[in-house]
């Protein structure tokens, strides 16, 4: 009987199976959108007070007496 071809034969291995090109293709999304983030400046060192202080709240703690 003839398969068609879509079983693995002798000189071909088999396919990669759906799961792992499926994860693949979701690593490979989710490490470009990392990497938009970062350069669009909207990434995790948003949050870690790297950037300079807003001049208003600064000055708002220092008043206080």
């Amino acid at each position: 009987t003839d398969d068609g071809g879509a079983g693995p034969t002798a000189d071909r291995p088999p396919s990669t199976p759906r799961w792992v090109k499926a994860f693949g293709i979701v690593a490979v999304v989710l490490v470009l959108l990392l990497v938009v983030m970062l350069l669009t400046g909207h990434g995790p060192g948003r949050h870690t007070g790297s950037h300079a202080q807003v001049p208003g709240v600064a000055e708002h703690g220092a008043k206080r007496s």
